[in-house]
């Protein structure tokens, strides 16, 4: 399910959500939310207002997320809403953003509405669920008194 989000509103959320502590920036969202979507298998694109940066270097290779700027004279919030009108299968989209007028685009077309402090808790709660990877019994037992010889035997230690 292709995932647009309004980039300037969830950033405002996660600085809302990060008080006190270290706020993120645009590429640093980016690379979260790409982190995220990578892991729950979906691919989206973030639309900013403005132009954006001059060097938009550090927008390159994010996994599972277009990054795009509305451009001056238009804002985010009509290109989202153009991409909502033009999905060709708008019931497979999910639509991020807290603005009222988004969200009733979304609900229209029978795509899905998040709001963006939502989709943040739940970008929050998958990046840190952490996969349990169970070791080989080997690694906790250690080698064997042979493997240990020959290993001491190719790096020519004598024992």
């Amino acid at each position: 399910m292709p995932v647009i989000i309004d980039g300037h509103n969830l950033l405002h959320t996660t600085h809302k959500s990060e008080e006190g502590s270290y706020a993120l920036n645009d590429v640093q969202l980016c690379r979260i939310v790409g982190r995220y979507l990578k892991l729950t298998r979906e691919t989206g694109e973030i639309i900013f207002d403005g132009a954006g940066p001059r060097d938009k270097g550090g927008f390159d290779n994010i996994i599972n997320l277009d990054v795009s700027f509305a451009g001056p004279g238009s804002d985010a919030d009509t290109v989202i809403e153009r991409k909502i009108k033009a999905s060709t299968a708008p019931k497979r989209l999910t639509v991020v953003s807290s603005d009222r007028r988004l969200r009733r685009a979304a609900q229209t077309r029978k795509a899905t509405a998040v709001k963006s402090e939502d989709f943040w808790i739940d970008i929050q709660r998958q990046l840190r669920k952490r996969k349990t990877v169970r070791e080989p019994a080997e690694k906790q037992l250690g080698l064997t008194e042979g493997e240990t010889k020959q290993w001491l035997e190719f790096f020519g230690i004598e024992q």
